[in-house]
């Protein structure tokens, strides 16, 4: 019996330097898209899909994230005296999300590394996900929740979000060669971390949902540098290819890469757009840029 996926790692200890001077005292992923910050919107997903355990892997100066999803009895206490009740059940929902726990990655080694701190709350043969907050999701489904559906049908595959990008911008990610496409998803060959576009097996793009087996520590834990001396992830994803199987899904849904300006505010307009509140205001404003 295949077990159900229950924990999410959210890789979340980076500076955020594309965005100085507003990340030099907030934290990157407490940005604001619409009315949640960045990381609400990934840990939403994440719960929607039914995980249950959001494991943070951050730094020790983003306790301002520590506070967002913590119980405040004052603000609730101010809001029920001002009966103010739909605010009140906006933020209770904060931390009914998941059970939270939060690992501090001490130094900038990598996503693989980021990763690899988490594993001693990952269960031996368990199948875990990882979200990078910076790639925001819109979708009917969410994201992570199609990865699990995949997984499913594989009989416990490792599942990657795969996203076709132009040819001459595959330097900028993970890479698939992909042995063949079935059901609407692909079995995987191989993979190449940020290959020159002349070299490149496709142009099906890793981007940051992953559905991954615990054996994949054991090839995390020989800390190994790839690209850019980094401890890349992509690197230890071929581990998965034999056993249990590795995948990859075009996900239906739009991506906006929130580590970068324009992505950011294309994020901001599109789920504006998607709000029933001020959808029709908004397009007015838009019209008359």
């Amino acid at each position: 019996m295949i077990k159900q996926v229950k924990k999410a790692i959210f890789p979340i200890a980076g500076l955020g330097t594309r965005f100085l001077p507003a990340t030099k005292s907030i934290p990157k992923e407490m940005l604001i898209i619409l009315d949640r910050p960045i990381l609400e919107w990934a840990v939403i997903e994440a719960s929607l899909s039914g995980i249950e355990e959001m494991i943070f892997v951050t730094s020790s100066k983003k306790n301002s994230i520590i506070e967002h999803f913590d119980k405040s009895s004052i603000l609730e206490d101010l809001l029920k005296k001002k009966k103010k009740m739909d605010k009140l059940l906006l933020i209770q929902s904060q931390n009914k999300l998941g059970n939270f726990s939060y690992l501090i990655q001490d130094e900038p080694k990598g996503l693989g590394h980021a990763v690899w701190c988490a594993r001693k709350l990952i269960g031996k043969d368990e199948n875990f996900v990882v979200i990078l907050p910076d790639d925001i999701i819109l979708s009917k489904k969410p994201a992570v929740k199609q990865l699990i559906d995949v997984s499913c049908k594989t009989k416990g595959g490792s599942v990657l979000a795969l996203e076709k990008v132009p040819k001459k911008e595959v330097y900028k990610y993970g890479v698939i060669n992909p042995k063949r496409k079935m059901n609407g998803f692909y079995s995987i060959n191989s993979l190449v971390e940020k290959p020159k576009p002349e070299k490149a097996p496709s142009n099906l793009s890793v981007v940051g949902r992953y559905l991954l087996n615990s054996k994949i520590f054991e090839k995390l834990e020989k800390q190994k540098k790839g690209f850019g001396g980094e401890i890349q992830l992509t690197d230890s994803l071929a581990s998965l290819i034999d056993d249990p199987g590795l995948f990859g899904i075009e996900f239906e849904g739009k991506r906006f890469d929130c580590g970068s300006k324009l992505g950011f505010i294309e994020a901001n307009l599109n789920f504006g757009l998607s709000d029933k509140e001020i959808n029709s205001s908004l397009r007015k404003k838009i019209r008359n840029l």
